[in-house]
């Protein structure tokens, strides 16, 4: 077997399979499929200061190559993740992620400094979702937001912390850039395009939030160019993440630029995906010679 171990921001994962936000839940419900110690890590449902009960439904709709999301952060709130659901995760065998996202700065500090003392491996920033009325992604579509909202959450957060960044902006590069300059030990990306869908026998959109995220393989060469082009411009690990439903995506994602990767969407239509994707990513490297995956981390040969 290859060695799939990979680091970020000084955390070891046994392997760069990461199950992304907001599509694992806290994990439980994919236990009938594989233990989740089969991951890297699973980044926790995106968890807010007091508990939210999300958008009003219809909130998922299936789309051409993938879905448009506008949950709306449901989640029990970050005292009930403490109490609840961390002690069960921590027995996983796993790297932990907290997701957290928020209105105000003051949110995201709270539960920074919160989550600092309890046994997650990592928090990451959402400063990127796009589908609440208010907060989070205001803060992330300037470098002068992305800055801010990182320094002040930076002196609050013990453990590494990873920031997440909205697709929806001028020039990814800047804000990757911004982001490292502010104290991120790590950025994640992308996180979902805003896109919308109508029916037209009612002529109102299908999602009661109007617009939502459109998450799947529709997404992933865009994914793949903005990978390559925050990785080109920091020095800090990049966890790539947009449409990676297969080895073949795991791969080009990490020659991309990519040090670690987060799966969300596929789940949804392969409950086992991780299974395949180790899988072919172990077959790949020992067909290649290729001893380490961080060996394929930046690999790209542009032209």
């Amino acid at each position: 077997m290859a060695d799939l171990k990979v680091t970020v921001a000084g955390v070891e994962f046994q392997n760069p399979l990461i199950a992304a936000s907001g599509t694992f839940g806290f994990g439980h419900e994919y236990l009938e499929f594989f233990p989740l110690s089969t991951l890297g890590g699973i980044s926790c449902k995106g968890i807010t200061l007091k508990e939210r009960m999300g958008n009003p439904p219809p909130r998922i709709a299936e789309t051409p190559g993938g879905m448009l999301n506008a949950v709306g952060l449901q989640n029990p709130g970050v005292d009930t993740f403490i109490e609840k659901d961390l002690p069960w995760l921590s027995q996983q065998g796993t790297r932990i992620i907290a997701n957290i996202a928020g209105n105000t700065p003051a949110e995201y500090c709270e539960m920074a400094e919160r989550l600092s003392d309890t046994a997650v491996d990592m928090i990451e920033l959402n400063i990127s979702c796009p589908n609440v009325k208010q907060g989070g992604v205001h803060f992330g579509t300037s470098c002068a937001g992305v800055e801010d909202i990182t320094a002040q959450v930076r002196r609050f957060c013990k453990k590494p912390l990873m920031v997440k960044l909205s697709p929806n902006v001028a020039d990814i590069g800047d804000i990757a850039a911004a982001a490292e300059s502010a104290g991120a030990n790590a950025i994640s990306l992308i996180n979902t395009l805003t896109g919308m869908r109508i029916d037209i026998k009612t002529r109102r959109p299908i999602l009661h939030n109007n617009t939502g995220g459109l998450s799947g393989p529709a997404v992933f060469p865009v994914a793949v160019r903005m990978v390559w082009q925050a990785a080109a411009r920091v020095s800090i690990p990049v966890v790539g993440m947009g449409g990676i439903s297969t080895w073949q995506d795991a791969v080009e994602m990490l020659l991309a630029g990519a040090t670690a990767l987060q799966i969300g969407t596929v789940f949804f239509s392969d409950p086992k995906a991780p299974l395949h994707i180790l899988k072919g990513l172990n077959e790949y490297m020992e067909q290649n010679g290729i001893s380490s995956v961080t060996e394929l981390t930046g690999g790209i040969m542009p032209w």
